[in-house]
């Protein structure tokens, strides 16, 4: 997409239709979306989380079994 300056036009005119330019193509939001894209865990990854899970809740379990939670 390229934009030049039209005859008898302002700087501030050229940024406005710049922008909306930008706004109505969707560069702007595709390019957010990739920026805060998760990333999928490796398996490895998982299996320890899930593992950290089961022991916290079993922690927890206990905890509370004894009254202390």
């Amino acid at each position: 997409m390229k934009i030049s300056k039209l005859p008898k036009e302002t700087s501030q005119s050229l940024v406005y239709r710049f922008t909306r330019a930008i706004k109505s193509s969707g560069v702007l939001i595709e390019a957010r979306k990739r920026k805060f894209r998760d990333k999928t865990k490796s398996r490895n990854l998982l299996k320890r989380a899930a593992i950290i899970r089961v022991q916290k809740k079993a922690e927890y379990n206990k905890l509370k079994k004894l009254g202390k939670i």
